[in-house]
């Protein structure tokens, strides 16, 4: 397979750099060929997305809701083929990546019913005869940056609704997700998109991204990816007076109090910190237990683990896949040296697997204060750091040290701290007795501190982010 542009509502072929992408389980084997973009092909689609808007925003929402709809057919009826090559392009295990593309097909039907919905409110007026009321109006263009490891859900969940409010996109996604993303456009573009509603950039991020925040004639821009990217979007997009959304790390804690039932606890804390390699960002990466029960849960983390399969992608029996790329290969196992180095190794899983990929076993490890780096920086890979604590308030003071804020949870019987948790726990998301991961679609998603901007994903609340509130105000009795 080859990557190619969509702009304007037609195929365009870029002359740029190709990179031949190989499969992370298995890298021998090439998945398809990405041709990088220029930066004039970015602008070209602002152009394209900035002439469909005003038609398009003057559909009505149910009209626009009823394209949303046959975009979910679509992707159901070629999700296994959108599955299959995702997994192969990002190493992402073939069972998970399925849940993943069917969250997309509900994500658009989700979003197509927000159409018909209420979107504005009736406001009492000081004067006679005046009806006064306010209403939810598009941005406008919408420029989405999308990163790899959920490489149908993430887009998806910021393209539906931007697309439901009225605005037009222009979609530059990683490169390590660059197949799928031309797959995903290419069964959207069967659904009869006005031209230029929906664009599609293909490039690397230092190239399209910088040209799409910086030179772009753009309303917004909604980002996932890292805080540094982050944070030099949200500075330009400040200075051009763009709305912008960024959604960026985790540093994600589980906490495990004494009463905790130990044996429902620990899968809950192997899925959220060892699926899809750990490549998520609201994956659990420090777990903090109460001293007295600290070697009874390491003993039975010893023993979840033995269960834990590490195996290439398409294997429907793999619990995780290799990472994505060779550059995650060496960042991630960076970390895995300093842990060997500078802490007590608890755990670590096994690779018995003879293919030449990107894998790395699950560790787990001790012994490291908590100002380390295992402790402070975004892994995003499958090593887990334990860190104890006295009690119930030390517990919630070593979750909340942290320039994160994304997701937290907490595994007790005692429904004071449960609820104290909820309240005191410095985290967008927090959860009692579930795993850090897995937020519902329906419901909002972000963090706090350097996790997220002001906005959230998901759900409702998406809504806020890509409207602008309009204020209308009648007078009749003239």
């Amino acid at each position: 397979m080859e990557s190619r542009n969509w702009i304007g509502g037609e195929w365009i072929e870029p002359v740029g750099e190709k990179v031949v992408v190989k499969n992370p389980s298995h890298t021998e084997i090439e998945v398809g060929t990405i041709t990088l973009s220029d930066d004039s092909l970015v602008l070209q689609a602002g152009e394209a997305a900035r002439r469909a808007s005003r038609g398009w925003a003057k559909l009505t929402g149910s009209a626009r809701g009823e394209f949303l709809y046959k975009m979910a057919d679509l992707l159901q009826i070629h999700s296994e083929e959108v599955a299959q090559l995702a997994s192969q392009e990002m190493g992402k295990p073939i069972t998970e990546m399925k849940l993943e593309v069917m969250r997309g097909v509900h994500l658009l039907r989700y979003y197509a019913g927000e159409g018909v919905r209420t979107h504005g409110q009736l406001i009492p007026s000081t004067q006679i005869d005046v009806v006064q009321y306010s209403k939810r109006v598009p941005l406008g263009v919408v420029g989405i940056i999308t990163p790899w490891n959920f490489p149908v859900a993430i887009p998806i969940w910021k393209i539906a609704p931007a697309l439901i409010c009225g605005n037009t996109v222009v979609w530059k996604p990683a490169e390590y997700a660059s197949l799928t993303a031309v797959r995903l456009t290419e069964i959207f573009a069967q659904v009869g998109l006005p031209e230029g509603v929906f664009n599609l950039v293909i490039g690397k991020g230092s190239v399209i991204g910088n040209q799409m925040i910086e030179k772009m004639d753009v309303d917004a821009i909604s980002f996932t990816g890292s805080s540094m990217v982050g944070s030099h979007i949200a500075a330009t997009c400040a200075k051009r007076h763009i709305k912008y959304q960024t959604e960026m790390g985790g540093k994600n804690a589980a906490i495990v109090l004494h009463d905790a039932d130990i044996e429902k606890t620990v899968p809950m804390i192997l899925s959220g910190a060892f699926r899809s390699a750990g490549q998520k960002c609201t994956a659990t990466s420090r777990v903090i237990v109460e001293k007295g029960i600290m070697n009874s849960f390491i003993d039975a983390l010893r023993q979840g683990i033995s269960s834990v399969k590490l195996s290439y992608a398409l294997d429907p029996k793999a619990y995780l896949g290799p990472v994505a790329s060779k550059e995650q290969y060496q960042t991630v196992n960076s970390y895995v040296e300093l842990a060997r180095r500078e802490a007590e190794v608890v755990v670590e899983g096994a690779n018995t697997i003879q293919k030449p990929g990107y894998y790395i076993p699950p560790l787990v490890v001790k012994g490291v204060g908590n100002d380390h780096k295992l402790v402070q920086e975004e892994i995003f890979g499958p090593v887990v750091t334990l860190l104890p604590a006295h009690d119930f308030e030390e517990a919630i003071q070593l979750c909340n040290q942290t320039v994160y804020g994304l997701s937290a949870s907490i595994f007790t019987k005692d429904v004071n701290h449960a609820l104290r948790f909820l309240d005191e726990a410095e985290a967008g998301m927090v959860r009692v007795n579930q795993e850090t991961a897995g937020v519902e679609y329906q419901s909002p998603f972000g963090g706090m501190k350097l996790s997220s901007s002001h906005t959230r994903e998901q759900g409702v609340a998406a809504l806020d982010f890509y409207t602008q509130w309009k204020t209308c105000a009648i007078s009749y009795s003239v």
